[in-house]
């Protein structure tokens, strides 16, 4: 297994609580990985039409591509970060925040905000810097922009909530920290004038004003007698339908919970380490296995299983129309049907991975490359 140690840069991390980073838990096993699934050939199926292309650097940190209205922004490895008018892929701006990502892109549509790998959180509007402030400790979670407030989740568990345009810190809430935590993207959003972010396996609310806790619902709990076993974080991208907020708690279950009472609605068993996505009536993921599987919403039993991509690597996928969009690090981009998950069709984008979630904007599916190609596609 390969852990990476971030060694605490300020006094704020309690002494001798060294942060320990599991990059992935699926890699601990020596064993040569299993043969990906042969793909048929491609039924074509539904017409998949590309509008438009940008070029940003290389993207090898866990990006977040943010949606807000027509407004795409994403962002490079080196500190790039660029709005697009997701209707035309028209650059709305470009600029940089100084230094290499650790996490990132959160933005209102107006102002955006990245965190450096120097734990540096820093807030950017028409392409230049507005303020830098220096963090805890490391975060991977997209900073929310919200409210004309910027709030942040570190790796040392802890939630701060800056002033958007004097980046003066309002508040932070610190809880007692893990000896292992993911070096993956995990959930912080705005439901309602609810701040709901996850820390460990729990869902928890927050008042966004003050920083205090409203309610949390567990998703999954701890399990095993060593840190590795115990290790529950929740990761990647939510499915929200007014108040149900469904997510993943990484190789433990999928679960929904009602944020206007914090009541868990439902948890179910599910070895994935991506993020989901829903509609009204199924939350969809991808398992670790290659395995996509639909869970009813109303009480989390499984609808369907597809392994049709049996051992690929699959990034969570969104629901568009009839269709699943899900990214492959093999640079395929499959859409998949949300009845069975029988294959519709697949393009490939620039032939590098697509390890970030796929995202809507308007009616354009918009795909980042692990090139730095931002793609926007228009399925029928």
């Amino acid at each position: 297994m390969n852990f990476k140690r971030l060694m605490p840069e300020s006094t704020a991390l309690r002494a001798g609580s060294a942060i320990v980073l599991v990059a992935l838990l699926a890699a601990c096993s020596g064993t040569s990985k299993p043969k990906p699934a042969e793909l048929p050939a491609n039924p074509s199926l539904m017409g998949v039409r590309q509008s438009w292309t940008v070029k940003i650097p290389d993207v090898g940190f866990p990006l977040t591509t943010d949606v807000s209205g027509d407004t795409v922004t994403v962002a490079g490895s080196d500190g790039t970060v660029v709005a697009i008018d997701a209707r035309a892929g028209r650059e709305t701006w470009r600029g940089n925040a100084g230094a290499p990502l650790a996490a990132g892109v959160g933005s209102d549509g107006a102002m955006a905000a990245v965190v450096t790998t120097n734990n540096e959180l820093v807030a950017l509007q028409n392409g230049k810097v507005l303020w830098k402030q220096k963090l805890s400790a490391q975060a991977f979670t997209a900073p929310l922009v919200a409210g004309r407030r910027v709030f942040v989740q570190t790796a040392d568990r802890s939630i701060s909530a800056w002033d958007g345009q004097s980046g003066r810190r309002l508040w932070i809430q610190q809880r007692a920290g893990e000896n292992l935590v993911l070096r993956k993207a995990g959930v912080l959003i705005a439901v309602g004038d609810t701040l709901v972010a996850g820390i460990g396996g729990r869902l928890v609310g927050i008042n966004p004003a003050n920083g205090t806790s409203r309610w949390e619902s567990p998703i999954a709990a701890p399990r095993g007698t060593n840190d590795v076993e115990r290790l529950v974080d929740l990761t990647g991208s939510v499915s929200r339908v007014g108040d149900s907020v469904c997510a993943r708690a990484y190789y433990a279950s999928v679960g929904c919970v009602e944020t206007q009472r914090g009541a868990l609605a439902w948890s179910k068993p599910a070895m994935g380490a991506d993020g989901v996505s829903g509609d009204q009536s199924f939350v969809y993921g991808t398992e670790t296995d290659g395995s996509v599987v639909a869970w009813r919403r109303t009480d989390g039993e499984r609808a369907w299983q597809s392994t049709r991509f049996k051992n690929r690597e699959l990034t969570s996928p969104l629901a568009v129309g009839r269709s699943l969009i899900i990214g492959e690090n093999t640079g395929t981009l499959h859409f998949v049907s949300r009845e069975d998950g029988a294959l519709l069709n697949r393009v490939t984008p620039d032939g590098s991975a697509i390890t970030v979630a796929p995202v809507l904007a308007g009616n354009t599916v918009v795909i980042v490359t692990a090139k730095g190609g931002v793609f926007g596609y228009r399925p029928e």
